[in-house]
């Protein structure tokens, strides 16, 4: 679910969204959250046009900050970002011991889901294809995404999902979702050619994890979606 790796060739040229202000969803002494916009990197890419990004947007106003995670430059929602490296170190090692809980919505083609599910399906690299990634059940990473069917529209044939997924790999939801023949509105690489979705209707909506620096207290970050 992170961007991936810069060297990578672009589909198409990179357009970020206008610099209107940091979103702040959540703020102390020791982290930050903010609700990144869709188009926008993580971090930067290679060349001075991939500068643009949220990791330097946030260093403009907190100049100790540190990424903590990454999502996707076409999914929109919440991204963390330590103030210290000690708050780093811990939010990382939460992340990679899946002991922060993620949860994600997204609007995908066709209602004909059940009203909930897990998909449990490996993921690799499909290097002939890159950066697009694939399921491969011999030599991919395993990968599993419980899936809740929350509402149908009848009329786009679309149904809106809540998705929790309990690994973090490379495009992952957008793979799954495919996998199971739901892929995600306005999904450039893994979606249907006649979808001309303005965006990815992917948003990363909540994170629930154990405060590193305050007492251990039970943090529930919430960032609804646009959509």
């Amino acid at each position: 679910m992170s961007d991936a790796p810069s060297g990578l060739k672009r589909q198409q040229p990179y357009a970020p969204p206008p610099d209107t202000g940091l979103q702040i969803i959540y703020e102390d002494a020791d982290l930050i959250a903010i609700d990144k916009p869709a188009g926008l990197l993580s971090v930067p890419g290679r060349g001075a046009l991939l500068q643009d990004c949220a990791l330097h947007r946030v260093l403009a106003r907190y100049p100790s900050a540190l990424l903590v995670h990454r999502l996707d430059e076409a999914t929109s929602g919440l991204l963390l970002f330590a103030l210290s490296p000690a708050v780093q170190k811990a939010l990382s090692a939460a992340f990679e011991t899946r002991k922060i809980h993620k949860t994600y919505h997204a609007w995908v083609h066709g209602t004909d889901l059940p009203q909930s599910g897990v998909i449990d399906a490996p993921i690799a690299a499909d290097w002939p294809h890159r950066p697009l990634r694939k399921i491969d059940i011999h030599a991919g990473q395993a990968a599993r995404t419980p899936f809740y069917l929350l509402s149908k529209n009848e009329h786009s044939a679309q149904a809106l999902c809540r998705l929790e997924p309990e690994t973090g790999r490379t495009h992952q939801l957008r793979v799954h979702m495919q996998h199971i023949g739901h892929p995600i509105v306005g999904d450039k690489l893994y979606g249907l050619p006649q979808d001309e979705t303005h965006r990815l209707m992917l948003h990363a909506s909540g994170l629930k994890f154990l405060h590193p620096a305050a007492d251990a207290r039970l943090m529930e970050l919430d960032c609804p979606a646009a959509f």
